[in-house]
This record gives C-alpha cells, sequence and structure tokens, in this order.
C-alpha cells in the first residue's frame, strides 16, 4: 500500500485489519482514530467479536467487560460493552450492566490489542492500558478470542 487511505480500515477482513494496523505509523492510526472514521471502525471490531468469540476457551465463564477507548473527536470516550455467558459473546453499544472488568485505554493501543500487535498484560505493567475490577480476567482476556495476527 503506497498511499494511505484511512478508509480502508473499515472494510478489510480481521487478517487485513491486523496488517494494516501493524504497517501504520502510531501517528497515523491516531489521526485516524481521532476522526470521523473512529465510529465505523470501533463498530467492525466490536462487530466482529461474537464471530472471533472461542466458546471453547470460555468454560463456565460469565461476565460483563466494558472497553473504553479514549481520544474521541470531541475529547470524550467511546464505551462498549462486552458480556460473555453461556458460552456466547454479544456487544452493546451501550453499557447497560455492571461490569466485572472495565478496560481504558487510547485509541491506538486499542487497535493494537485487537489487531493482534500489543501483549494486553504488558501494556497494562506499562500503564498504557488500565484494568478495573477482575484482574485475573484481563490477564485471559485475549484467550477467549480468535485475535488475527498480522
Amino acid at each position: 500500500m503506497t498511499d494511505f487511505d484511512p478508509a480502508s480500515f473499515a472494510n478489510v477482513g480481521p487478517k487485513e485489519f491486523a496488517q494494516l494496523v501493524k504497517n501504520t505509523p502510531d501517528s497515523k492510526l491516531t489521526e485516524v482514530m481521532s476522526g470521523e472514521l473512529r465510529g465505523k471502525i470501533l463498530g467492525e471490531v466490536f462487530g466482529r467479536m461474537p464471530q472471533l468469540f472461542r466458546a471453547d476457551r470460555a468454560g463456565s465463564t460469565n461476565a460483563v467487560i466494558h472497553w473504553n477507548i479514549t481520544g474521541g473527536p470531541d475529547g470524550g470516550t467511546d464505551t462498549y460493552e462486552v458480556a460473555i455467558a453461556d458460552g456466547t459473546c454479544t456487544v452493546n453499544e451501550t453499557p447497560q450492566h455492571e461490569p466485572r472488568l472495565s478496560l481504558t485505554m487510547g485509541p491506538v493501543e486499542f487497535l493494537k490489542v485487537v489487531s493482534g500487535g500489543a501483549n494486553p498484560v504488558m501494556m497494562f505493567m506499562t500503564g498504557k492500558l488500565k484494568a478495573k475490577g477482575d484482574l485475573g480476567l484481563a490477564a485471559n482476556i485475549a484467550n477467549l478470542f480468535d485475535i488475527p495476527k498480522a
């Protein structure tokens, strides 16, 4: 890809998305995630979570997880709710339940976590990701999803 096309983030499959995130400089990722495509990209990523969910690895896990992505165009934070119950995963754009785990991170860190380009535990240890609540669940969250690697 020679010319950077922000729209391509919202129109590719999981593996291509992971490659795109890996090959895009952080400054460009920040630019894209603070612009008009942010909502579409977040919608695509969270919309795929139920398909990428690994019920076989979740066992009896029942949890509500709030994902707080900071750095919105208006300086605000987008919060998505991921509910895991009875071997299924559902996503709500508007949180409806008290979370067992709340994750807060910037938009670039979020893209790297969901594209397999960052280790959530290391990000927590370096302060790039904040986790509140069930830290055991936080450490295991990546195992619950089939995260495509670039």
